[in-house]
């Protein structure tokens, strides 16, 4: 039911460009009102949640110590999974953003033999699916990055000439546009068929997934099925870039849906699991080095308290404890 919940949400989002756009010809409204707002939701959102990440005290050192720390020398640290110095929390803070190395050592855990014994194995295909998807939308974002530039940078170019060197069909299928379909059903079909995850899915896990699947279904139909200008999509874009928005006339209305699905996508994005894009880089467990032994941590929401040291508690009672036949560190 929750899967179910979802979809009628994101079918909804579809209707109202469709209606608004398509049948009251309301552009404006969709071409520019809503582009501008969803814009400012997504920047000031983004900005809230990290500040306010960033501002929320650390109590306790929490470093997530995959390996041996640093300890006796003759023992072998394992300076990624258990960095004691700024320089391995930095590589172990890249191989994460970049490589999702957390993903790729994953484990799986199974009952064999009638049931009575545990089997542990290498479970690399969610690490596969996620890092497919995180690689294609990157490539996507970065492909459209040409109706925000003029004129677009080589970079951009060789991307989407890279992205389409297999040459299938006229326009030219993009392989991206593939995998990003196969990474989301996967990620979809994951969360249906594991009862695990199915029982502590939510609406919300689903709604996002099936928000990216009308964006990405929405651009396919767009660039291969109903033909929309491109020219006239640029002059709407740079237009918006330029503080100077123009609205063609001759924009269909599949255009509308694509572009009020993103701008859902970037409303949403604040409030959301997504917004682990900022929130991994705050992480106490990824970005603190385990070094417990060498530094002490000091907690921030320690107010101050008058101590009464040992020296002090010493000079108070040296005279009975040495009626008391207690040892005294001053005579």
């Amino acid at each position: 039911m929750n899967a179910l919940y979802a979809l009628i949400m994101v079918l909804a989002l579809v209707i109202i460009p469709l209606l608004g756009a398509g049948a009251a010809g309301w552009h404006a409204l969709f071409g520019v009102v809503l582009p501008y707002l969803a814009f400012t939701v997504f920047v000031l959102g983004f900005l809230y949640r990290v500040v306010k990440w960033g501002r929320s005290p650390v109590p306790f050192k929490i470093p997530t110590t995959g390996g041996q720390q640093e300890s006796l020398p003759w023992i072998r640290q394992n300076r990624i999974d258990s960095p004691s110095t700024k320089t391995g929390t930095v590589i172990r803070m890249i191989l994460e953003v970049l490589l999702f190395r957390s993903l790729f050592r994953n484990t799986r855990v199974r009952l064999f033999k009638d049931e009575t014994q545990l089997s542990y194995g290498s479970s690399k295909f969610l690490w596969l699916g996620a890092l497919a998807f995180h690689v294609s939308f990157f490539v996507i974002l970065a492909r459209h990055m040409r109706f925000f530039t003029e004129p677009v940078p080589a970079l951009f170019n060789w991307i989407e000439t890279l992205d389409g060197i297999m040459q299938v069909g006229v326009p030219v299928l993009f392989a991206t546009e593939i995998v990003i379909l196969l990474a989301l059903a996967y990620l979809f079909l994951r969360r249906v068929l594991v009862p695990q995850l199915r029982y502590i899915s939510l609406p919300t896990d689903y709604f996002a997934l099936f928000l990216l699947f009308a964006i990405v279904i929405s651009g396919i139909l767009m660039r291969y099925f109903v033909r929309a200008d491109i020219v006239d999509i640029k002059t709407l874009t740079m237009g918006l870039i330029q503080l100077q928005p123009e609205v063609p006339e001759s924009i269909g209305a599949l255009f509308y849906t694509h572009l009020f699905l993103v701008c859902s996508l970037l409303v949403y994005f604040p409030w959301s699991k997504l917004m682990h894009l900022g929130g991994v880089f705050l992480s106490p467990t990824r970005n603190m080095p385990n070094d417990n032994r060498m530094r002490r941590h000091v907690n921030p929401w320690n107010y101050p308290v008058k101590l009464h040291t040992y020296e002090e508690w010493e000079d108070e009672y040296r005279d009975k404890m040495k009626e008391a036949g207690i040892p005294v560190e001053k005579e």
